[in-house]
């Protein structure tokens, strides 16, 4: 069965820092650019960062840029997703998504994936 499982969510202070892991199976994560993309409470889905196939290019949304860290372990099949400096706008629910392309994909778009997890709760507040 095809799964991708986030983890790693909370409840977390302005300022501070939280790190989401995705752990995939049932597929081939090495041959999968992946993404991170989020939908904060009555807003639509915002993509927040992606990473080729190997891991060597990686791009962020503005909103997030010099803040959060894409990076990923293809041998344990794993998406991490460090968040520093956080605020309360970064409050939402994080989604893995993967497609089977080499390059960085930036689409919120559930259709736009080959796969898509159920997502982890992130909560900035005081």
């Amino acid at each position: 069965e095809v799964q991708l499982v986030e983890s790693g969510g909370g409840l977390v202070q302005p300022g501070g820092s939280l790190r989401l892991s995705c752990a995939a199976s049932g597929f081939g994560f090495r041959y999968h650019a992946m993404s991170w993309v989020r939908q904060a409470p009555g807003k639509g889905l915002e993509w927040v960062s992606g990473i080729s196939l190997g891991g060597s290019s990686t791009d962020y949304a503005d909103s997030v840029k010099g803040r959060f860290t894409i990076s990923r372990d293809n041998a344990k099949n794993t998406l991490y997703l460090q968040m520093n400096s956080l605020k309360p706008e970064d409050t939402a629910v994080y989604y893995c998504a993967s497609k089977a392309i080499i390059g960085v994909i930036r689409s919120p778009r559930k259709e736009d994936y080959n796969y898509w997890g159920q997502g982890t709760q992130v909560t900035v507040s005081s």
